[in-house]
């Protein structure tokens, strides 16, 4: 891992890497001050996903949607 990527921040953040991997980020980012502002950035946009209240389609949406299918397969039989 030469360069640390926004990938391996996220891996990073969420504790998928290896010990050894973990030690070359944390090594990474006490060097980089541009490194650290990116995972400050990541962990703010994950804050705010949290905070994010996830809504579900009305049911008259998800009718509508089937009924549309609905129709475009019989068409197309």
């Amino acid at each position: 891992m030469s360069d640390c990527t926004t990938e391996n921040l996220l891996l990073y953040l969420y504790g998928e890497l290896t010990q050894e991997e973990n030690e070359i980020v944390e090594g990474q980012l006490k060097e980089n001050w541009s490194l650290r502002e990116k995972l400050q950035v990541l962990k703010e946009a994950g804050n705010r996903l949290d905070n994010t209240r996830l809504l579900s389609p009305r049911q008259h949406t998800v009718q509508e949607i089937m009924h549309y299918a609905a129709r475009k397969v019989s068409i197309a039989s």
